[in-house]
Protein backbone atom coordinates (compact mmCIF):
# COMPACT_ATOMS: atom_id res chain seq x y z
CA UNK A 1 0.00 0.00 0.00
CA UNK A 2 2.51 2.60 -1.18
CA UNK A 3 -0.38 5.00 -1.80
CA UNK A 4 -3.75 5.36 -0.11
CA UNK A 5 -5.67 3.84 -3.01
CA UNK A 6 -3.07 1.12 -3.62
CA UNK A 7 -3.91 -2.26 -2.09
CA UNK A 8 -1.29 -4.73 -3.29
CA UNK A 9 -0.81 -7.97 -1.39
CA UNK A 10 1.92 -9.46 -3.55
CA UNK A 11 4.95 -7.27 -2.81
CA UNK A 12 8.05 -8.41 -0.99
CA UNK A 13 9.12 -11.90 0.08
CA UNK A 14 7.16 -12.15 3.33
CA UNK A 15 4.00 -13.72 1.83
CA UNK A 16 6.11 -16.47 0.25
CA UNK A 17 8.02 -16.98 3.49
CA UNK A 18 4.88 -17.32 5.60
CA UNK A 19 3.35 -19.82 3.18
CA UNK A 20 6.54 -21.89 3.11
CA UNK A 21 6.60 -21.89 6.93
CA UNK A 22 2.97 -23.06 7.04
CA UNK A 23 3.80 -25.93 4.67
CA UNK A 24 6.38 -27.19 7.15
CA UNK A 25 4.42 -26.52 10.33
CA UNK A 26 0.72 -25.72 9.89
CA UNK A 27 0.55 -24.75 13.58
CA UNK A 28 3.24 -22.07 13.37
CA UNK A 29 2.25 -18.71 14.81
CA UNK A 30 2.15 -15.71 12.44
CA UNK A 31 2.72 -12.21 13.80
CA UNK A 32 2.73 -8.83 12.08
CA UNK A 33 4.62 -5.85 13.49
CA UNK A 34 4.90 -2.51 11.64
CA UNK A 35 8.41 -1.08 11.64
CA UNK A 36 7.43 1.76 9.33
CA UNK A 37 4.21 3.01 7.78
CA UNK A 38 3.47 4.49 4.35
CA UNK A 39 3.77 8.26 4.32
CA UNK A 40 0.05 8.73 3.68
CA UNK A 41 -0.75 7.13 7.04
CA UNK A 42 1.04 9.99 8.81
CA UNK A 43 -0.51 12.68 6.64
CA UNK A 44 2.87 14.33 6.16
CA UNK A 45 4.18 13.76 9.69
CA UNK A 46 6.60 11.11 10.91
CA UNK A 47 3.99 9.90 13.35
CA UNK A 48 1.27 7.26 12.88
CA UNK A 49 -1.06 8.12 15.76
CA UNK A 50 -2.62 11.50 14.85
CA UNK A 51 -5.23 9.69 12.78
CA UNK A 52 -5.60 6.38 14.63
CA UNK A 53 -8.53 5.20 12.49
CA UNK A 54 -6.42 5.55 9.31
CA UNK A 55 -3.48 3.66 10.82
CA UNK A 56 -5.75 0.94 12.23
CA UNK A 57 -7.51 0.58 8.88
CA UNK A 58 -4.14 0.15 7.15
CA UNK A 59 -3.12 -2.62 9.58
CA UNK A 60 -6.50 -4.38 9.53
CA UNK A 61 -6.53 -4.28 5.71
CA UNK A 62 -3.18 -6.05 5.69
CA UNK A 63 -4.54 -8.80 7.99
CA UNK A 64 -7.64 -9.21 5.83
CA UNK A 65 -5.50 -9.33 2.67
CA UNK A 66 -3.30 -12.02 4.17
CA UNK A 67 -6.35 -14.26 4.45
CA UNK A 68 -8.10 -13.19 1.25
CA UNK A 69 -5.13 -13.47 -1.10
CA UNK A 70 -2.85 -16.00 0.63
CA UNK A 71 -5.12 -17.95 3.03
CA UNK A 72 -2.86 -16.90 5.90
CA UNK A 73 -4.36 -16.34 9.35
CA UNK A 74 -2.40 -13.69 11.25
CA UNK A 75 -2.49 -14.64 14.93
CA UNK A 76 -1.08 -11.48 16.52
CA UNK A 77 -0.30 -7.92 15.53
CA UNK A 78 1.94 -5.35 17.18
CA UNK A 79 1.84 -1.56 17.38
CA UNK A 80 5.08 0.08 16.20
CA UNK A 81 8.49 -1.51 16.57
CA UNK A 82 10.48 -0.02 19.48
CA UNK A 83 8.70 3.34 19.30
CA UNK A 84 6.24 5.08 21.57
CA UNK A 85 2.84 3.48 21.93
CA UNK A 86 -0.47 5.34 21.95
CA UNK A 87 -3.23 4.00 24.14
CA UNK A 88 -6.01 5.50 22.02
CA UNK A 89 -4.65 3.88 18.88
CA UNK A 90 -4.43 0.46 20.55
CA UNK A 91 -8.08 0.70 21.59
CA UNK A 92 -9.14 1.86 18.10
CA UNK A 93 -7.21 -1.05 16.58
CA UNK A 94 -8.85 -3.55 18.93
CA UNK A 95 -12.29 -2.14 18.17
CA UNK A 96 -11.72 -2.25 14.40
CA UNK A 97 -10.42 -5.82 14.54
CA UNK A 98 -13.52 -6.88 16.46
CA UNK A 99 -15.90 -5.07 14.09
CA UNK A 100 -14.63 -6.97 11.05
CA UNK A 101 -14.73 -10.31 12.85
CA UNK A 102 -11.02 -10.60 13.69
CA UNK A 103 -11.69 -11.20 17.35
CA UNK A 104 -9.08 -13.99 17.47
CA UNK A 105 -6.24 -11.69 16.40
CA UNK A 106 -4.39 -10.70 19.57
CA UNK A 107 -2.60 -7.40 20.10
CA UNK A 108 0.99 -7.41 21.35
CA UNK A 109 2.20 -4.22 23.01
CA UNK A 110 4.35 -2.38 22.92
CA UNK A 111 7.50 -4.10 21.49
CA UNK A 112 9.92 -1.88 23.37
CA UNK A 113 10.34 -1.86 27.12
CA UNK A 114 7.83 -2.89 29.78
CA UNK A 115 6.47 0.63 30.36
CA UNK A 116 3.07 0.02 28.78
CA UNK A 117 2.27 -2.21 31.76
CA UNK A 118 2.23 0.89 33.99
CA UNK A 119 -0.55 2.35 31.85
CA UNK A 120 -2.43 -0.91 31.53
CA UNK A 121 -2.74 -1.29 35.31
CA UNK A 122 -4.64 2.03 35.54
CA UNK A 123 -6.54 1.84 32.24
CA UNK A 124 -8.85 -1.20 32.20
CA UNK A 125 -9.91 -0.58 28.58
CA UNK A 126 -6.30 -0.63 27.40
CA UNK A 127 -5.68 -3.70 29.55
CA UNK A 128 -8.61 -5.45 27.87
CA UNK A 129 -7.34 -4.51 24.39
CA UNK A 130 -3.87 -6.00 24.87
CA UNK A 131 -3.44 -9.77 24.88
CA UNK A 132 0.34 -9.97 25.21
CA UNK A 133 2.81 -7.61 26.86
CA UNK A 134 5.90 -7.88 24.71
CA UNK A 135 9.33 -6.43 25.47
CA UNK A 136 12.50 -6.41 23.39
CA UNK A 137 15.85 -7.65 24.70
CA UNK A 138 14.64 -7.86 28.31
CA UNK A 139 17.80 -9.54 29.58
CA UNK A 140 15.66 -12.47 30.84
CA UNK A 141 13.93 -10.29 33.45
CA UNK A 142 10.54 -8.67 33.72
CA UNK A 143 9.06 -6.01 36.03
CA UNK A 144 6.41 -6.18 38.73
CA UNK A 145 3.97 -3.97 36.80
CA UNK A 146 4.04 -6.39 33.86
CA UNK A 147 3.25 -9.29 36.18
CA UNK A 148 0.35 -7.31 37.66
CA UNK A 149 -1.37 -7.14 34.25
CA UNK A 150 -1.83 -10.93 34.44
CA UNK A 151 -1.25 -11.01 30.67
CA UNK A 152 1.02 -13.29 28.70
CA UNK A 153 4.55 -11.93 28.86
CA UNK A 154 6.77 -12.38 25.82
CA UNK A 155 10.26 -11.49 24.80
CA UNK A 156 8.82 -10.36 21.48
CA UNK A 157 12.25 -9.63 20.02
CA UNK A 158 15.50 -11.08 21.26
CA UNK A 159 18.83 -12.63 20.27
CA UNK A 160 20.09 -10.40 17.37
CA UNK A 161 23.55 -11.81 17.99
CA UNK A 162 26.31 -12.94 15.62
CA UNK A 163 25.48 -16.56 14.91
CA UNK A 164 28.77 -18.24 15.81
CA UNK A 165 28.92 -20.67 18.73
CA UNK A 166 28.75 -17.86 21.30
CA UNK A 167 25.60 -16.71 19.55
CA UNK A 168 24.25 -20.24 19.88
CA UNK A 169 25.11 -20.13 23.57
CA UNK A 170 23.27 -16.83 23.95
CA UNK A 171 20.20 -18.36 22.32
CA UNK A 172 20.34 -21.47 24.54
CA UNK A 173 20.58 -19.41 27.70
CA UNK A 174 17.78 -16.94 26.96
CA UNK A 175 15.38 -19.55 25.59
CA UNK A 176 15.37 -21.11 29.06
CA UNK A 177 16.01 -18.16 31.31
CA UNK A 178 13.46 -15.81 29.77
CA UNK A 179 10.95 -18.02 31.53
CA UNK A 180 13.02 -19.01 34.56
CA UNK A 181 13.84 -15.40 35.45
CA UNK A 182 11.09 -13.44 33.71
CA UNK A 183 8.10 -15.78 33.22
CA UNK A 184 8.12 -15.00 29.48
CA UNK A 185 6.41 -17.81 27.60
CA UNK A 186 7.66 -16.86 24.14
CA UNK A 187 11.04 -15.75 22.82
CA UNK A 188 11.17 -14.47 19.24
CA UNK A 189 14.47 -14.28 17.40
CA UNK A 190 15.40 -11.30 15.28
CA UNK A 191 16.21 -12.29 12.77
CA UNK A 192 15.19 -15.60 11.28
CA UNK A 193 17.80 -16.06 8.54
CA UNK A 194 20.73 -13.73 7.85
CA UNK A 195 20.01 -13.18 4.14
CA UNK A 196 21.48 -9.74 3.55
CA UNK A 197 24.93 -8.35 2.85
CA UNK A 198 27.07 -9.15 5.87
CA UNK A 199 28.57 -5.63 6.01
CA UNK A 200 25.14 -4.12 6.58
CA UNK A 201 24.22 -3.52 10.25
CA UNK A 202 23.67 -6.70 12.28
CA UNK A 203 25.52 -8.93 9.82
CA UNK A 204 24.90 -12.65 10.45
CA UNK A 205 22.49 -11.92 13.30
CA UNK A 206 20.14 -14.72 12.23
CA UNK A 207 19.56 -18.28 13.33
CA UNK A 208 21.31 -19.42 10.15
CA UNK A 209 23.13 -17.77 7.26
CA UNK A 210 22.12 -17.64 3.59
CA UNK A 211 23.69 -14.44 2.29
CA UNK A 212 24.94 -15.51 -1.15
CA UNK A 213 22.04 -16.04 -3.55
CA UNK A 214 24.50 -15.81 -6.45
CA UNK A 215 26.37 -18.89 -5.20
CA UNK A 216 23.56 -20.71 -3.37
CA UNK A 217 25.78 -21.19 -0.34
CA UNK A 218 24.18 -21.38 3.10
CA UNK A 219 25.34 -22.37 6.59
CA UNK A 220 23.21 -24.11 9.21
CA UNK A 221 24.56 -22.38 12.30
CA UNK A 222 24.41 -23.58 15.91
CA UNK A 223 21.30 -21.54 16.87
CA UNK A 224 19.24 -23.72 14.51
CA UNK A 225 20.09 -26.85 16.49
CA UNK A 226 19.58 -25.06 19.81
CA UNK A 227 16.13 -24.02 18.62
CA UNK A 228 15.30 -27.67 17.90
CA UNK A 229 15.92 -28.61 21.55
CA UNK A 230 12.72 -26.73 22.39
CA UNK A 231 10.62 -26.52 19.24
CA UNK A 232 10.79 -30.19 18.19
CA UNK A 233 9.41 -31.30 21.53
CA UNK A 234 6.85 -28.60 22.34
CA UNK A 235 4.22 -26.65 20.42
CA UNK A 236 2.31 -23.40 20.93
CA UNK A 237 -0.29 -24.23 23.56
CA UNK A 238 2.03 -26.25 25.78
CA UNK A 239 2.44 -24.89 29.30
CA UNK A 240 5.49 -24.31 31.45
CA UNK A 241 5.45 -26.10 34.78
CA UNK A 242 6.06 -24.07 37.91
CA UNK A 243 8.96 -26.33 38.86
CA UNK A 244 11.62 -24.54 36.82
CA UNK A 245 14.74 -22.85 38.06
CA UNK A 246 18.50 -22.58 38.26
CA UNK A 247 20.82 -25.50 38.82
CA UNK A 248 22.94 -25.55 41.98
CA UNK A 249 26.25 -25.01 40.11
CA UNK A 250 24.86 -22.72 37.43
CA UNK A 251 22.68 -23.19 34.40
CA UNK A 252 18.93 -23.59 34.23
CA UNK A 253 16.11 -25.99 33.49
CA UNK A 254 12.54 -25.67 32.31
CA UNK A 255 9.76 -28.22 32.00
CA UNK A 256 6.72 -28.09 29.73
CA UNK A 257 3.65 -30.24 29.18
CA UNK A 258 0.84 -30.50 26.66
CA UNK A 259 -1.59 -31.30 29.46
CA UNK A 260 -2.11 -34.78 28.06
CA UNK A 261 0.70 -36.60 29.81
CA UNK A 262 3.66 -35.52 27.69
CA UNK A 263 6.65 -33.90 29.37
CA UNK A 264 9.67 -32.06 27.95
CA UNK A 265 12.58 -30.86 30.08
CA UNK A 266 15.26 -28.57 28.60
CA UNK A 267 18.52 -27.99 30.50
CA UNK A 268 21.33 -25.55 29.65
CA UNK A 269 24.70 -25.03 31.34
CA UNK A 270 26.04 -22.14 29.28
CA UNK A 271 28.95 -20.27 30.84
CA UNK A 272 29.08 -16.49 30.88
CA UNK A 273 31.68 -15.86 28.20
CA UNK A 274 30.17 -18.44 25.89
CA UNK A 275 26.61 -17.06 25.98
CA UNK A 276 26.93 -13.27 25.76
CA UNK A 277 24.18 -11.69 23.65
CA UNK A 278 24.48 -8.43 21.76
CA UNK A 279 22.35 -6.72 24.39
CA UNK A 280 21.80 -6.04 27.27
CA UNK A 281 25.07 -6.40 29.23
CA UNK A 282 25.41 -9.75 31.00
CA UNK A 283 26.41 -9.65 34.65
CA UNK A 284 29.10 -12.12 35.78
CA UNK A 285 28.07 -15.57 36.97
CA UNK A 286 29.69 -19.00 37.32
CA UNK A 287 28.84 -22.43 35.97
CA UNK A 288 30.74 -25.62 36.82
CA UNK A 289 30.29 -29.32 36.07
CA UNK A 290 27.71 -30.98 38.30
CA UNK A 291 25.38 -33.90 38.86
CA UNK A 292 21.72 -32.93 38.73
CA UNK A 293 18.94 -35.18 39.99
CA UNK A 294 15.33 -34.74 38.85
CA UNK A 295 12.32 -36.33 40.56
CA UNK A 296 9.07 -36.68 38.63
CA UNK A 297 5.92 -36.41 40.69
CA UNK A 298 2.17 -36.38 40.28
CA UNK A 299 0.93 -37.53 36.88
CA UNK A 300 4.52 -37.71 35.60
CA UNK A 301 5.57 -40.28 38.21
CA UNK A 302 4.43 -43.09 35.93
CA UNK A 303 6.87 -42.14 33.15
CA UNK A 304 9.34 -45.01 32.68
CA UNK A 305 11.54 -43.69 29.89
CA UNK A 306 12.62 -40.36 28.37
CA UNK A 307 14.15 -39.63 24.98
CA UNK A 308 17.46 -37.76 25.29
CA UNK A 309 18.96 -35.17 22.94
CA UNK A 310 22.22 -33.36 23.66
CA UNK A 311 24.34 -30.53 22.26
CA UNK A 312 27.93 -29.94 23.34
CA UNK A 313 29.61 -26.72 22.26
CA UNK A 314 33.16 -27.91 23.07
CA UNK A 315 34.77 -24.47 22.94
CA UNK A 316 38.17 -25.89 23.95
CA UNK A 317 38.43 -28.54 21.26
CA UNK A 318 36.35 -26.57 18.76
CA UNK A 319 34.67 -29.81 17.77
CA UNK A 320 31.05 -29.22 18.75
CA UNK A 321 28.37 -31.89 18.52
CA UNK A 322 24.88 -30.46 18.12
CA UNK A 323 21.50 -32.09 18.63
CA UNK A 324 22.66 -35.68 19.02
CA UNK A 325 20.17 -38.37 19.90
CA UNK A 326 21.41 -40.44 22.85
CA UNK A 327 20.20 -43.72 24.28
CA UNK A 328 16.77 -43.32 25.91
CA UNK A 329 16.96 -42.85 29.67
CA UNK A 330 15.22 -45.48 31.80
CA UNK A 331 13.84 -44.02 35.01
CA UNK A 332 14.10 -45.63 38.42
CA UNK A 333 11.45 -44.58 40.91
CA UNK A 334 10.54 -41.68 38.57
CA UNK A 335 13.97 -40.22 39.13
CA UNK A 336 17.07 -39.64 37.02
CA UNK A 337 20.49 -38.07 37.48
CA UNK A 338 22.56 -36.40 34.76
CA UNK A 339 26.27 -35.66 34.75
CA UNK A 340 26.32 -32.16 33.30
CA UNK A 341 29.43 -30.47 31.93
CA UNK A 342 29.58 -26.79 31.10
CA UNK A 343 28.27 -25.41 27.82
CA UNK A 344 25.78 -28.19 27.17
CA UNK A 345 22.09 -28.35 26.28
CA UNK A 346 19.92 -31.38 27.04
CA UNK A 347 16.35 -32.21 26.14
CA UNK A 348 14.62 -35.06 27.95
CA UNK A 349 11.16 -35.77 26.63
CA UNK A 350 8.35 -38.27 26.19
CA UNK A 351 8.01 -37.08 22.57
CA UNK A 352 9.46 -39.69 20.21
CA UNK A 353 9.19 -37.79 16.91
CA UNK A 354 12.42 -35.82 17.27
CA UNK A 355 14.68 -35.95 14.25
CA UNK A 356 17.89 -34.24 13.26
CA UNK A 357 17.24 -32.96 9.79
CA UNK A 358 19.74 -33.65 7.06
CA UNK A 359 20.69 -31.62 4.03
CA UNK A 360 23.03 -32.03 1.12
CA UNK A 361 26.27 -30.09 1.03
CA UNK A 362 25.50 -26.53 -0.08
CA UNK A 363 27.33 -25.02 -3.03
CA UNK A 364 30.70 -23.51 -2.08
CA UNK A 365 30.86 -19.90 -0.94
CA UNK A 366 31.84 -17.38 -3.62
CA UNK A 367 32.39 -13.65 -3.87
CA UNK A 368 29.80 -11.59 -5.73
CA UNK A 369 30.57 -11.89 -9.49
CA UNK A 370 32.91 -9.19 -10.78
CA UNK A 371 31.00 -9.06 -14.06
CA UNK A 372 27.31 -8.51 -13.38
CA UNK A 373 24.35 -7.50 -15.58
CA UNK A 374 20.60 -7.24 -15.11
CA UNK A 375 18.24 -6.01 -17.82
CA UNK A 376 15.16 -6.61 -15.59
CA UNK A 377 13.40 -8.37 -18.48
CA UNK A 378 11.11 -10.47 -16.30
CA UNK A 379 7.54 -10.57 -17.57
CA UNK A 380 6.02 -12.39 -14.57
CA UNK A 381 8.40 -12.02 -11.63
CA UNK A 382 7.96 -14.27 -8.60
CA UNK A 383 8.91 -11.34 -6.37
CA UNK A 384 8.43 -7.59 -6.75
CA UNK A 385 12.10 -6.82 -6.12
CA UNK A 386 15.07 -7.65 -8.33
CA UNK A 387 17.61 -10.15 -6.98
CA UNK A 388 20.78 -8.98 -5.23
CA UNK A 389 19.62 -5.35 -4.81
CA UNK A 390 19.16 -4.36 -1.16
CA UNK A 391 16.89 -1.33 -0.73
CA UNK A 392 18.10 0.88 2.14
CA UNK A 393 15.73 3.80 1.58
CA UNK A 394 12.87 3.75 -0.91
CA UNK A 395 11.40 0.81 -2.79
CA UNK A 396 12.70 -0.46 -6.12
CA UNK A 397 10.29 -2.77 -7.97
CA UNK A 398 10.00 -4.54 -11.28
CA UNK A 399 7.96 -2.37 -13.64
CA UNK A 400 6.30 -2.92 -17.02
CA UNK A 401 6.72 0.31 -18.98
CA UNK A 402 3.90 -0.08 -21.50
CA UNK A 403 4.37 3.46 -22.88
CA UNK A 404 7.88 2.63 -24.12
CA UNK A 405 7.95 1.42 -27.71
CA UNK A 406 11.69 0.69 -27.58
CA UNK A 407 13.96 -1.54 -25.51
CA UNK A 408 12.83 -0.37 -22.06
CA UNK A 409 9.53 -2.20 -21.58
CA UNK A 410 10.75 -4.05 -18.47
CA UNK A 411 12.59 -1.85 -15.96
CA UNK A 412 13.30 -1.39 -12.25
CA UNK A 413 11.39 1.57 -10.81
CA UNK A 414 11.71 3.52 -7.58
CA UNK A 415 8.05 3.83 -6.58
CA UNK A 416 7.83 5.80 -3.33
CA UNK A 417 6.70 9.40 -3.81
CA UNK A 418 6.43 10.31 -0.14
CA UNK A 419 8.75 9.80 2.80
CA UNK A 420 7.45 6.94 4.97
CA UNK A 421 6.73 7.16 8.67
CA UNK A 422 10.12 5.73 9.45
CA UNK A 423 11.47 3.53 12.18
CA UNK A 424 15.15 4.24 11.55
CA UNK A 425 16.59 7.53 10.32
CA UNK A 426 16.38 6.85 6.61
CA UNK A 427 18.17 8.98 4.05
CA UNK A 428 16.41 11.88 2.31
CA UNK A 429 17.43 10.18 -0.92
CA UNK A 430 16.46 6.67 -2.01
CA UNK A 431 19.18 4.06 -2.39
CA UNK A 432 19.53 0.38 -3.22
CA UNK A 433 22.97 -1.22 -2.82
CA UNK A 434 24.38 -4.22 -4.62
CA UNK A 435 27.60 -6.16 -5.05
CA UNK A 436 30.75 -6.86 -3.10
CA UNK A 437 31.58 -4.50 -0.24
CA UNK A 438 35.28 -5.10 -0.93
CA UNK A 439 35.05 -3.69 -4.45
CA UNK A 440 37.59 -0.88 -4.97
CA UNK A 441 38.11 -0.37 -8.71
CA UNK A 442 35.00 -0.77 -10.83
CA UNK A 443 32.75 0.62 -13.55
CA UNK A 444 29.00 0.96 -12.95
CA UNK A 445 26.71 1.54 -15.93
CA UNK A 446 22.95 2.01 -16.00
CA UNK A 447 20.22 3.46 -18.21
CA UNK A 448 18.09 5.92 -16.27
CA UNK A 449 14.70 7.57 -16.83
CA UNK A 450 13.62 10.50 -14.63
CA UNK A 451 9.90 11.20 -14.14
CA UNK A 452 9.92 14.42 -12.13
CA UNK A 453 10.15 17.62 -14.16
CA UNK A 454 12.61 20.38 -13.07
CA UNK A 455 13.39 18.99 -9.60
CA UNK A 456 14.00 15.31 -10.37
CA UNK A 457 17.35 13.56 -10.14
CA UNK A 458 18.93 10.11 -10.10
CA UNK A 459 22.39 8.69 -9.48
CA UNK A 460 24.59 5.67 -9.82
CA UNK A 461 27.28 5.10 -7.22
CA UNK A 462 30.35 3.10 -6.27
CA UNK A 463 32.25 2.42 -3.04
CA UNK A 464 29.14 3.05 -0.93
CA UNK A 465 30.20 2.35 2.64
CA UNK A 466 27.05 2.38 4.79
CA UNK A 467 23.46 1.17 4.90
CA UNK A 468 20.70 0.48 7.36
CA UNK A 469 20.19 3.06 10.08
CA UNK A 470 23.54 4.66 9.12
CA UNK A 471 22.62 5.26 5.49
CA UNK A 472 22.15 9.02 5.95
CA UNK A 473 25.90 9.33 6.47
CA UNK A 474 26.89 7.00 3.61
CA UNK A 475 30.02 7.98 1.73
CA UNK A 476 31.11 6.85 -1.72
CA UNK A 477 31.24 8.23 -5.25
CA UNK A 478 27.78 9.40 -6.36
CA UNK A 479 27.23 10.46 -9.99
CA UNK A 480 24.02 12.49 -10.19
CA UNK A 481 22.08 13.89 -13.14
CA UNK A 482 19.09 16.16 -12.79
CA UNK A 483 16.07 17.14 -14.88
CA UNK A 484 17.18 20.80 -14.85
CA UNK A 485 20.03 19.87 -17.17
CA UNK A 486 22.86 19.65 -14.62
CA UNK A 487 25.06 16.97 -13.11
CA UNK A 488 26.97 16.64 -9.86
CA UNK A 489 29.53 14.25 -8.43
CA UNK A 490 29.59 13.96 -4.66
CA UNK A 491 31.50 12.04 -2.02
CA UNK A 492 28.34 11.43 0.04
CA UNK A 493 24.68 10.54 -0.44
CA UNK A 494 23.64 13.83 1.16
CA UNK A 495 25.40 15.68 -1.65
CA UNK A 496 27.38 17.97 0.62
CA UNK A 497 30.92 17.17 -0.56
CA UNK A 498 31.00 18.07 -4.25
CA UNK A 499 33.80 16.60 -6.39
CA UNK A 500 32.59 17.93 -9.76
CA UNK A 501 29.54 19.66 -11.26
CA UNK A 502 28.32 21.26 -14.47
CA UNK A 503 25.81 21.07 -17.31
CA UNK A 504 24.54 17.74 -18.60
CA UNK A 505 21.55 18.56 -20.77
CA UNK A 506 19.53 15.82 -19.07
CA UNK A 507 15.76 16.16 -18.92
CA UNK A 508 12.78 14.23 -17.62
CA UNK A 509 11.02 11.59 -19.73
CA UNK A 510 14.02 10.59 -21.78
CA UNK A 511 16.42 7.68 -21.41
CA UNK A 512 20.07 8.41 -20.61
CA UNK A 513 22.99 6.08 -20.01
CA UNK A 514 25.28 6.83 -17.05
CA UNK A 515 28.67 5.23 -16.57
CA UNK A 516 30.89 5.70 -13.52
CA UNK A 517 34.47 4.45 -13.32
CA UNK A 518 36.44 4.57 -10.08
CA UNK A 519 40.07 3.48 -10.02
CA UNK A 520 42.50 4.27 -7.23
CA UNK A 521 42.02 7.91 -6.22
CA UNK A 522 40.30 8.99 -9.42
CA UNK A 523 36.79 8.80 -10.81
CA UNK A 524 35.34 9.62 -14.23
CA UNK A 525 31.86 9.64 -15.73
CA UNK A 526 30.23 9.16 -19.11
CA UNK A 527 26.82 10.36 -20.27
CA UNK A 528 25.35 8.50 -23.23
CA UNK A 529 28.79 7.12 -24.04
CA UNK A 530 30.63 10.45 -24.04
CA UNK A 531 32.93 11.81 -21.29
CA UNK A 532 31.12 14.27 -19.05
CA UNK A 533 33.71 14.64 -16.27
CA UNK A 534 36.98 12.97 -15.37
CA UNK A 535 39.73 12.65 -12.80
CA UNK A 536 37.68 13.68 -9.78
CA UNK A 537 39.85 12.98 -6.74
CA UNK A 538 38.42 10.37 -4.36
CA UNK A 539 40.42 9.93 -1.15
CA UNK A 540 37.83 7.82 0.70
CA UNK A 541 36.15 5.40 1.03
CA UNK A 542 38.54 2.85 -0.39
CA UNK A 543 35.82 0.26 -1.07
CA UNK A 544 32.09 -0.40 -0.90
CA UNK A 545 28.97 -1.45 -2.79
CA UNK A 546 27.59 -0.21 -6.07
CA UNK A 547 24.23 1.54 -5.82
CA UNK A 548 21.39 3.26 -7.65
CA UNK A 549 18.96 5.82 -6.29
CA UNK A 550 16.99 9.02 -6.62
CA UNK A 551 17.46 12.59 -5.38
CA UNK A 552 14.20 12.51 -3.42
CA UNK A 553 11.16 10.30 -3.00
CA UNK A 554 10.25 10.39 -6.68
CA UNK A 555 9.42 8.04 -9.53
CA UNK A 556 12.39 7.01 -11.66
CA UNK A 557 13.33 3.99 -13.75
CA UNK A 558 16.56 2.04 -14.19
CA UNK A 559 17.49 -0.46 -16.89
CA UNK A 560 20.47 -2.45 -18.16
CA UNK A 561 22.39 -2.19 -14.90
CA UNK A 562 25.94 -3.52 -15.17
CA UNK A 563 29.11 -3.68 -13.07
CA UNK A 564 32.62 -4.55 -14.12
CA UNK A 565 34.93 -4.82 -11.12
CA UNK A 566 38.63 -5.61 -10.92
Amino acid sequence: MHYENDENFFRGYEWWLMKEAKKRNPNITLIGLPWAFPGWVGRGKNWPYDFPDITASYVVSWIIGAKQYHNLDIDYVGIWNERNFDGKYIKVLRDMLDKVGLTDVGIIAADGDWSISNTMTVDPYLNDAVEVVGAHYPGTTTVLEALKTQKKLWSSEDYSTFNDEVGGGCWARILNQNYVNGLMTATISWNLVASYYEELPFGRDGLMTAEEPWSGNYVVESPIWITAHTTQFTQPGWSYLQTVGHLAQGGSYVALTDGEGNLTVVIETMTHDHSVCIRPPLLPYNVTSQNATFQLKGSFASIKQLQVWRSRFEFKTKKPAFFEKLTPLKLSDASFTLQLSTDEVYTLTTIKTGQKGSYSDPPPSARFPKLYKDDFNVANPHFSEAPDFADQTGVFEYYMNLTDSGPHVFTLRQVLTQRPVTWATDADQTISVIGDYKWENLTVTCDIFMETVKTGGVYIAARVDKGGQSVRSAKGVFFWVFTDGTYKVTNDIAGQTVLAEGLSGTRAYGWHTLSLTVKGQYASGLLNGYPLWKNAVVLAPKNGWAAIGTHSFELAQFDNFAVEAE
